[in-house]
């Protein structure tokens, strides 16, 4: 049995999308509301611990989210098992290397 097989998957994909909306709200509401004037403004911002903290979960769940929908669309319609295999390992590895590159973001931005 799969880790993220029926209910599992569909709770989760549903906790990831609150998570998500949450966030967009949220941050639109804080920007439309005090805008950073300039570079310094927004590095200030996105430093500060709870957000970046935020954006880092952020962005950890929504490749969740994405990674769950695009595997039950593949696992739904894509029948020849050796081509769900390889969508599913060439979108799995673009997610990984998507991560990778957000938080390597996240962090060199902390360090600045």
């Amino acid at each position: 049995m799969s880790l993220l097989s029926g209910q599992r998957a569909w709770l989760l994909q549903r906790v990831t999308a609150v998570y998500a909306g949450l966030y967009v709200f949220l941050a639109v509401a804080w920007l439309l509301a005090r805008p950073p004037a300039d570079h310094a403004a927004w590095h200030g911002l996105v430093t500060q611990p709870v957000v970046w903290l935020a954006t880092a979960l952020f962005l950890l769940l929504l490749l969740l989210h994405a990674w769950i929908g695009l595997r039950d669309v593949v696992l739904d319609y894509l029948r020849p098992a050796s081509l769900r295999l390889t969508v599913l390992v060439l979108a799995g590895g673009g997610f990984l290397l998507l991560a990778l590159w957000g938080f390597w973001i996240l962090i060199e931005a902390a360090l600045r």
